[in-house]
């Protein structure tokens, strides 16, 4: 299969907003870390912060793998332009693995994220239990006919 100098020039700006994208989550991340108070928190504190661990680890290495993704795409324009055919292929291809690798760890990092907002959720769900159910008053309802 013969690819021209056109087709890793197309990978440039899915990657770019991919890497956009990452970055993004990053600050967003850094955000929430950096506003997290444990004496605030409940018992499932040592939960969540494992979790903001494990998102910025992945996160981390997406960002890298989609650099990773990058860089090589160019290197492979560079090839093709310098008309080494199939060296440059070889290296587009490698671009594409690293691409789909950033990929999976940024669906790793969706599924984490789920798994935050439901520790949230569930600290909800105590707290409502916890208070039980406000009945209704019977004075509220005196007055409707």
């Amino acid at each position: 299969m013969i690819i021209t100098l056109t087709t890793p020039a197309m990978l440039f700006p899915a990657v770019s907003l991919l890497l956009l994208a990452y970055t993004n989550r990053f600050v967003t991340l850094a955000s929430i870390i950096r506003t997290f108070d444990p004496k605030l928190e409940n018992d499932n504190t040592t939960e969540q912060i494992t979790n903001l661990r494990q998102r910025i680890y992945l996160i981390r290495r997406m960002q890298e793998a989609g650099v990773i993704s990058f860089f090589l795409c160019v290197m492979s324009m560079m090839a093709i332009y310098l008309e080494y055919q199939q060296v440059g292929s070889y290296i587009f291809g490698g671009s594409l693995i690293f691409l789909m690798y950033s990929l999976f760890l940024s669906v790793r990092e969706i599924r984490i994220s789920c798994d935050a907002l439901d520790l949230h959720l569930q600290h909800f769900n105590t707290n409502f239990r916890k208070r039980g159910r406000r009945k209704p008053n019977s004075a509220d309802n005196n007055g409707a006919t």
